[in-house]
């Protein structure tokens, strides 16, 4: 049985599977070439496979993977490395913020906190990781540490409830 999940995230704890999948979709009526789309291109290429190929798409570059995976960038990284280019569309996501339904925003930010801190390669994690600090900055309050973030969706319901509201607890 094949499943379209990069290996490394079927590692992890469901409860983090599962904060990754919710961010896959992303939000209606926003540009699908705007900056929000063009993060979430590179998130999926980062957490799922190639549909077209069964491949691990590992830049934001290659040109593969249709409109949903597609790329983010155009050109080779001769000049500028891909993490730093694609801060462009970082600064434009925090800069659109407020055109970003919020539901969505909240289902990102903690599924990039995942892929910051546990994804396999570092140059990968080590982009995601500055993209989740400032998101979370952007909010001006301060960041989960990975033991955190282990705890609170580390398949536990008591790990879970320590950081829960009451008014949200089922």
């Amino acid at each position: 049985m094949n499943s379209v999940l990069q290996a490394w995230v079927t590692q992890l704890p469901m409860m983090q599977q599962t904060v990754l999948l919710t961010a896959i979709r992303g939000p209606d009526g926003l540009p699908k070439y705007g900056a929000t789309k063009m993060l979430l291109r590179w998130y999926r290429r980062c957490v799922l496979l190639s549909a077209l190929d069964g491949r691990v798409l590992a830049d934001p570059i290659e040109a593969n993977g249709g409109s949903f995976t597609g790329p983010s960038l155009d050109g080779a990284d001769d000049l500028d490395p891909w993490a730093d280019r694609m801060q462009v569309h970082v600064n434009q996501y925090l800069r659109d913020l407020d055109a970003i339904p919020h539901h969505f925003q909240l289902h990102f930010m903690h599924a990039v906190e995942i892929v910051g801190y546990k994804h396999p390669d570092h140059s990968v994690r080590h982009f995601w990781h500055g993209v989740y600090v400032r998101l979370v900055h952007d909010m001006h309050v301060w960041p989960e540490t990975e033991e955190q973030l282990d705890e609170r969706l580390g398949d536990s319901r008591s790990g879970w409830l320590k950081r829960a509201d009451p008014a949200t607890v089922a």
